[in-house]
């Protein structure tokens, strides 16, 4: 088994999830680079080895099953371990998502990225996060998901406009990954929920006021955190996020 650490970011092909990749690298993180896309995970692994980190390909599809357990398992062949996993991967499913409009076919198709999605990796990657000395998990949320930002006064100028498939999609990550922290209390298995910020990506049209560095520095010390760190949380760079 190597003696070296290893993270697995999803969705690290661009944008957020590339920024925590290389800063992942930068503290000398061996860094699986997980997207659908073979050409965009290819110029993104060439990208991060010039830039000096030890980054390798990933498939990965989050609604496939197959494609995740073949992840796995080149985790596994590769590492023989795995010491940070970051559930960066989502969707947004487009819009306008009014709650008396919406297709639910939009819903299921964003839960089963956002939600399923990290569920079928995590347990796919458990066991490899169980031989790591002191493993992490972060899942990437946002203050959309936060039920008491949301129904808080002006929280339309605050979180955002409606949308009934992201924005829920968000809270219920948050409740998994509260159900996961209950779970695996006492393992050693810290999970938390990261907060980007409103980031300049082309999922809002780069439209964000942060750049993906600043977006993913939340990520990056919640997948570093010291074995004293707290687990079950939701953060961002100021804080405690409400739930």
């Amino acid at each position: 088994m190597s003696a070296t650490k290893t993270a697995l970011v999803t969705g690290a092909n661009k944008g957020i999830g590339y920024q925590i990749a290389a800063g992942l690298g930068a503290l000398g993180y061996s860094v699986g680079i997980g997207a659908r896309d073979r050409t965009r995970r290819d110029e993104a692994v060439a990208g991060l080895l010039g830039a000096g980190v030890d980054a390798f390909a990933v498939p990965l599809d989050v609604t496939d099953d197959h494609s995740v357990t073949e992840a796995a398992e080149l985790i596994a062949e590769r590492a023989g371990h795995l010491d940070a996993l970051v559930n960066n991967a989502g969707i947004t499913g487009g819009g306008p998502q009014q709650p008396s409009t919406v297709d639910p076919a939009v819903i299921r198709t964003v839960v089963e990225t956002n939600v399923i999605g990290v569920i079928r990796v995590t347990n796919a990657m458990l066991p490899l996060l169980r031989r790591a000395t002191s493993p992490r998990i972060v899942n990437m949320s946002s203050s959309v998901g936060s039920l008491t930002r949301r129904s808080g006064p002006g929280s339309e100028t605050t979180t955002g406009p409606v949308a009934v498939a992201y924005a829920p999609s968000k809270s219920f990550l948050n409740a998994v990954t509260l159900q996961y922290a209950q779970e695996l209390a006492g393992t050693g298995i810290l999970i938390n929920c990261a907060c980007p910020g409103f980031v300049a990506t082309d999922l809002n049209g780069f439209r964000g006021v942060r750049s993906p560095q600043e977006g993913a520095s939340t990520a990056i010390r919640l997948a570093t955190l010291p074995d004293s760190g707290p687990t079950g949380g939701f953060f961002e760079d100021a804080g405690v996020v409400p739930w």
